[in-house]
Protein backbone atom coordinates (compact mmCIF):
# COMPACT_ATOMS: atom_id res chain seq x y z
CA UNK A 1 0.00 0.00 0.00
CA UNK A 2 1.19 3.37 -1.00
CA UNK A 3 0.67 6.72 1.25
CA UNK A 4 1.62 10.20 0.81
CA UNK A 5 2.48 11.31 4.27
CA UNK A 6 3.51 14.91 5.34
CA UNK A 7 4.68 15.83 8.86
CA UNK A 8 5.19 18.86 10.75
CA UNK A 9 8.34 18.70 13.07
CA UNK A 10 7.70 20.44 16.54
CA UNK A 11 10.49 21.32 18.72
CA UNK A 12 9.12 23.46 21.56
CA UNK A 13 10.52 21.05 24.55
CA UNK A 14 14.07 20.84 22.63
CA UNK A 15 17.03 23.26 22.81
CA UNK A 16 18.42 24.09 18.96
CA UNK A 17 21.02 21.58 19.84
CA UNK A 18 19.11 18.86 21.09
CA UNK A 19 16.74 19.59 18.34
CA UNK A 20 19.47 19.30 15.53
CA UNK A 21 21.16 16.22 17.11
CA UNK A 22 17.36 14.50 17.04
CA UNK A 23 16.98 15.70 13.49
CA UNK A 24 20.18 13.76 12.62
CA UNK A 25 19.08 10.69 14.23
CA UNK A 26 16.07 10.70 11.94
CA UNK A 27 17.94 11.78 9.15
CA UNK A 28 19.97 8.75 9.48
CA UNK A 29 16.38 6.40 9.75
CA UNK A 30 15.10 8.28 7.05
CA UNK A 31 17.88 7.16 4.75
CA UNK A 32 17.92 3.19 5.55
CA UNK A 33 14.25 3.47 4.87
CA UNK A 34 15.26 4.95 1.72
CA UNK A 35 17.47 2.20 0.80
CA UNK A 36 15.00 -0.34 2.31
CA UNK A 37 11.92 0.70 0.00
CA UNK A 38 9.55 1.51 2.46
CA UNK A 39 10.35 5.54 1.83
CA UNK A 40 9.69 5.62 -2.12
CA UNK A 41 10.51 9.34 -2.19
CA UNK A 42 10.88 12.34 0.66
CA UNK A 43 11.07 15.92 0.88
CA UNK A 44 12.03 18.55 3.04
CA UNK A 45 9.55 21.46 2.54
CA UNK A 46 12.01 24.22 2.18
CA UNK A 47 11.83 26.83 4.83
CA UNK A 48 9.43 24.93 7.29
CA UNK A 49 9.57 22.07 9.50
CA UNK A 50 8.39 20.07 6.95
CA UNK A 51 8.83 16.73 5.62
CA UNK A 52 6.16 14.80 2.61
CA UNK A 53 6.85 11.79 1.73
CA UNK A 54 5.18 8.85 -0.58
CA UNK A 55 5.90 5.18 1.80
CA UNK A 56 4.86 1.95 1.06
CA UNK A 57 3.79 -0.55 3.90
CA UNK A 58 1.96 -3.65 4.23
CA UNK A 59 -0.75 -2.40 6.28
CA UNK A 60 -2.47 0.18 7.93
CA UNK A 61 -1.45 -1.10 11.32
CA UNK A 62 2.25 -1.09 9.86
CA UNK A 63 1.94 2.63 8.63
CA UNK A 64 0.72 4.04 12.27
CA UNK A 65 3.80 1.52 14.07
CA UNK A 66 6.06 3.17 12.32
CA UNK A 67 4.67 6.23 12.71
CA UNK A 68 3.81 6.07 16.54
CA UNK A 69 6.77 4.60 17.45
CA UNK A 70 9.55 3.52 15.23
CA UNK A 71 10.99 6.76 14.26
CA UNK A 72 13.46 8.27 16.21
CA UNK A 73 11.50 12.10 16.52
CA UNK A 74 8.03 10.22 16.78
CA UNK A 75 6.91 12.27 19.94
CA UNK A 76 8.18 15.73 17.89
CA UNK A 77 6.23 14.65 14.54
CA UNK A 78 2.70 15.85 13.58
CA UNK A 79 1.11 13.93 11.08
CA UNK A 80 -0.88 16.19 8.87
CA UNK A 81 -2.20 14.41 5.91
CA UNK A 82 -2.06 10.83 4.99
CA UNK A 83 -3.35 10.23 1.66
CA UNK A 84 -3.95 6.73 -0.29
CA UNK A 85 -2.13 6.78 -3.19
CA UNK A 86 -1.74 4.41 -6.18
CA UNK A 87 0.66 4.24 -9.27
CA UNK A 88 -0.22 6.49 -12.08
CA UNK A 89 0.57 3.92 -14.98
CA UNK A 90 -2.05 1.50 -13.11
CA UNK A 91 -4.89 4.55 -12.88
CA UNK A 92 -3.71 5.11 -17.05
CA UNK A 93 -4.36 1.70 -17.55
CA UNK A 94 -7.58 1.34 -15.74
CA UNK A 95 -8.36 4.10 -18.08
CA UNK A 96 -6.89 2.68 -20.85
CA UNK A 97 -9.79 -0.52 -20.58
CA UNK A 98 -12.51 1.64 -19.06
CA UNK A 99 -12.57 0.35 -15.75
CA UNK A 100 -13.17 -3.50 -17.06
CA UNK A 101 -11.13 -6.21 -15.23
Amino acid sequence: MLFHVSFRVEHTRLDRDEFWDEWEQETEAALGALETGVIKSLYKVAGQRRVIGIVEVESHDQLDQIVMGALPMSHHLTLEEVLPVREYTAFAEDVRRRWQP
